[in-house]
């Protein structure tokens, strides 16, 4: 993985010097709450329903065992034992005193790590593939581009104060882990006919009050070309984008208003005018510097091994347990003797996304032990080992399993994004925690989640969207009516390749009737499937009509 070097260590450094103060003066009452607001944003502080939150950067989903114990630690001893990790890939801590921040990215700063770009109106954290590195899918190491992502956008003086939040996703594979079509930019990683190495440019896609599926800008970009690209891009939207109103500030806005061809006909004149003024190759990563950051993730440590495995398949095939752990949380590796390893924080009745200080250190243990030291969040809310021994899958397995982390549930009914919702975040309407419970208690039983298997259920606690519900298979938003928390059903929506948004069911549900409803819905899927189907391809096939007409003939 990327190391910092020099120029960042004092980077951070001087940041955390800087709100240290800040932090001092609004103590003292020299500065007020709203003088205030924008200065703790910028350093990913946040004042919730009871207490302030602190997200940390997580780039591109990656970390170290050395990482993950501080991680650990500041839980333990700045919050209440635990962590929340999130779609964007970073995590969150949700019980931090003022007093501490400071302290706390002190801390932050001896691994490398921040809070920088967390929040506000500014290019955030940059997210890849999850199984990068270690999937044979892949055309090319995304990790390498979203490195040179958060050296370009990192305090880029033009870029801090945009017309609104803007993320981008980076994905190297066919089989899109990241939701790539649903971000402010999605890049794909391609190669041409004859070889070259680029990017699929999307730009608009986004969730929240108006979601849409970004549209393709450029088929084909060249890969050395990437950084202009995107400050062009960027400019367009800083000159255009409405800074007067915060619901129609997002770039999946303009590029609505203006057209994908005119936006686009936008960016390719910018882009000429930043070529023309910095020349050939002026505006872009140079050569000796891509190398620089691509030798960072250059694959190190991996021994030649057979493909198969006596210990692993002895171990299969004497343990049920573990070999339900095989076939949902285990993925194939592009190196032979070793496989991909997905750990779920979804175990059934707990908060999807969290881990205590005790969990993170496990997987830490474990990373550094039999992981080559290589640890990734997903944006589903989960943790990825992305290089274990087939070898070791049974000790790696047994350690996880004692922890509470071995829930075979990968993509899976139980497998559950939600977002805080109203039992932290001042945003929401009503909980989506107490909801994701209910539902994978309601599917407790892995023979049947098995049997139901794909099923992605996305639940958020407002129309913001943080839980991604519009791209759910089933996906479930919360909404006050009069003051009671009701939910809102969609169905067949998808955040993968074949991104599309889901169709309203009906009439929101009260609190009690969601599970209930989730568990009918399953029960149509099961009678409607055909030849294996997953509920997403009955659903696109069926319609709305079976659905609907089962959830709400209970009502009656």
């Amino acid at each position: 993985m990327y190391e910092y070097d020099s120029l960042d260590r004092q980077m951070l450094a001087d940041r955390s010097a800087e709100f240290r103060g800040q932090v001092a003066r609004r103590l003292a009452g020299e500065l007020s709450e709203d003088q205030f607001k924008t200065l703790r944003l910028m350093n990913g502080l946040y004042l919730q329903l009871h207490a302030y939150m602190l997200r940390v950067a997580v780039p591109y989903g990656s970390m170290n065992p050395a990482q993950l114990r501080k991680l650990a630690w500041i839980a333990r001893t700045y919050d209440k034992g635990y962590g929340h990790f999130t779609t964007r890939t970073n995590i969150q801590f949700h019980w931090i005193k003022l007093k501490d921040t400071p302290d706390i990215l002190d801390e932050l700063a001896k691994v490398d790590m921040h809070a920088i770009q967390t929040s506000g109106n500014c290019i955030r954290n940059t997210t890849t593939d999850p199984y990068a590195g270690a999937t044979a899918e892949e055309i090319d190491d995304p990790r390498v581009w979203a490195e040179a992502i958060r050296q370009w956008s990192t305090f880029h003086p033009e870029f801090s104060f945009l017309p609104r939040k803007f993320k981008i996703a980076v994905t190297g594979a066919p089989k899109d882990r990241t939701a790539a079509r649903v971000h402010d930019i999605g890049l794909v990683l391609k190669r041409d006919r004859a070889g070259a190495l680029g990017f699929e440019v999307i730009v608009g896609g986004g969730m929240g009050r108006t979601p849409y599926i970004g549209p393709t800008v450029r088929e084909f970009l060249p890969a050395n070309r990437l950084v202009s690209y995107l400050e062009a891009i960027l400019r367009v939207y800083n000159r255009h984008g409405r800074r007067d109103n915060i619901y129609k500030a997002r770039i999946k806005i303009l590029v609505s208003a203006l057209g994908v061809e005119e936006f686009g006909r936008q960016v390719e004149a910018e882009w000429e005018r930043i070529g023309q003024d910095a020349g050939e190759g002026g505006a872009d990563l140079p050569d000796t510097e891509l190398a620089r950051i691509r030798a960072a993730f250059a694959a190190t440590g991996f021994e030649t091994l057979p493909a198969r495995s006596e210990a692993f398949e002895t171990a299969r095939a004497g343990d049920p347990a573990f070999a339900r752990f095989v076939r949902n949380n285990v993925k194939p590796h592009k190196i032979p003797g070793y496989a991909i390893v997905e750990v779920s924080l979804k175990a059934i009745g707990e908060t999807p996304g969290d881990a205590t200080a005790e969990q993170m250190e496990v997987v830490a243990d474990v990373a550094e032990r039999y992981g080559l030291g290589d640890i990734r969040v997903t944006h589903e809310q989960n943790l990825v080992l992305p290089h274990v021994k087939l070898d070791d899958l049974p000790v790696v397995w047994a350690a996880l399993d004692a922890a509470g982390l071995a829930t075979p549930n990968i993509n899976l009914v139980s497998d559950i994004i939600a977002c805080p919702g109203l039992d932290y975040c001042a945003l929401a309407n009503a909980r989506a925690i107490p909801i994701a419970q209910h539902i994978a208690e309601t599917f407790a039983d892995p023979d049947r989640a098995e049997e139901v298997g794909e099923l992605k259920i996305k639940i958020s606690g407002c129309i913001n969207a943080c839980g991604h519900h519009h791209v759910g298979h089933i996906g479930i938003l919360g909404v006050d009516k009069k003051g009671e928390e009701f939910y809102q059903l969609t169905l067949g929506g998808s955040g993968a390749e074949d991104a599309s948004l889901g169709t309203i069911l009906g009439p929101a549900l009260p609190y009690d009737r969601v599970a209930g409803a989730v568990d009918t819905l399953v029960e149509v899927y099961l009678r409607e499937r055909k030849d294996g189907e997953r509920f997403l391809d009955t659903f696109r096939r069926t319609g709305v009509a079976p659905f609907k007409e089962a959830v709400y003939a209970d009502a009656h």
